[in-house]
């Protein structure tokens, strides 16, 4: 088994079980709710920036399966003290990674860890779980009213 399936698997498994940022943020100057009609995987994103656009607090909240509630928590973790366009561009960056439009090695640089989500692109059901968390972000963000979903 290669080293960084190892990595995805552990990561993977431990945000599952202790998944980070997972709760309610009231005061959310941002909000967006995710859902994934085909496994059932229900998120709701809440973000507080500040006057400058910076991403002060993101939390989670909801129920899905291992792949979607480990994205959500180690997106939370890496989007802390980002700028909302650095999220944005980090949202790209990371829909290219886990659908196969650019290398892991690439997105390593701007995703650290992240890019372990890499191994997803051979499964394409299970993109649409760990990009589920990415999307409802992005549309809180940009204040997109409706529910998304990655149907």
């Amino acid at each position: 088994m290669s080293e960084i399936r190892e990595l995805y698997q552990e990561l993977i498994l431990d945000h599952n079980r202790n998944p980070q940022n997972f709760k309610p943020l009231p005061g959310a100057n941002h909000h967006s709710e995710g859902f994934n009609p085909l496994c059932g995987d229900h998120y709701h994103i809440y973000i507080k920036t500040d006057e400058n656009n910076i991403i002060e607090k993101i939390t989670f909240d909801g129920k899905g399966c291992a792949i979607s509630k480990a994205s959500a928590s180690l997106m939370t973790s890496f989007l802390k003290g980002k700028t909302v366009e650095e999220a944005i561009r980090a949202f790209e960056s990371f829909h290219d990674v886990v659908t196969g439009k650019i290398d892991p090695e690439t997105g390593m640089a701007e995703l650290g860890k992240l890019a372990v989500f890499a191994g997803v692109r051979d499964f394409p059901v299970r993109v649409k779980c760990a990009s589920l968390a990415w999307h409802t972000m992005k549309a809180a963000l940009t204040e997109t009213e409706t529910v998304i979903s990655t149907e």
